[in-house]
């Protein structure tokens, strides 16, 4: 089961790289993420949705790829392309992959201009790592499919301040006390 998390920031550039961020744990094996879809609340009220898979082009790029090969076997190979390519773009942006598209402009009309929320279905990852790796961030948790000590924990994590997370000096020293080691 895939848990969906929502996170409110103040600009798409600070979404854009939470969203980075989640994609380089993901490559560390700490998260698996279905989708990581970004909502920006432009003025005038206008969502535009920033996709992290661009159906339309890979549908036209599958499309083209079969257009041309059945073309080719028929003679007429750049018909064929163009063909399987305008069909493919068309079924590609009729294709709605994650989360859904008008449940996340739904949730973005509430937002303030200029805010962007990042959507992440996530289907597994290993919460006290990912946690840390995000602690401090900032963003305001708008909805979540989370439990709520989870939901809490994430809440905690993303305000958490930077200064918090610094490990505690000795008394006239430039080095973090070291941890005591048992049996040593």
């Amino acid at each position: 089961m895939s848990d969906l998390v929502v996170i409110v920031y103040p600009t798409e550039a600070k979404a854009e790289e939470m969203r980075q961020k989640l994609i380089g744990l993901q490559k560390e094996y700490l998260i698996q993420i279905s989708d990581a879809a970004i909502a920006v609340m432009h003025e005038g009220g206008k969502v535009k949705l920033n996709q992290l898979l661009n159906t339309t082009a890979l549908g036209a790029a599958s499309g083209g790829f079969w257009g041309l090969l059945i073309g080719a076997i028929f003679l007429m190979p750049v018909f064929g392309a163009a063909l399987g390519a305008a069909s493919g773009a068309l079924g590609g942006a009729l294709t709605d992959y994650g989360v859904n598209d008008g449940f996340m402009k739904e949730l973005a009309a509430n937002l303030q201009p200029g805010n962007a929320a990042l959507f992440v279905l996530i289907q597994k990852m290993t919460a006290d790592k990912v946690l840390e790796a995000i602690k401090g961030t900032g963003g305001v948790v708008l909805k979540t499919s989370l439990d709520h000590s989870q939901e809490q924990k994430l809440r905690d994590a993303l305000a958490a301040s930077p200064a918090a997370q610094r490990q505690e000096l000795a008394p006239g020293s430039t080095e973090p006390t070291p941890n005591p080691v048992p049996g040593a």
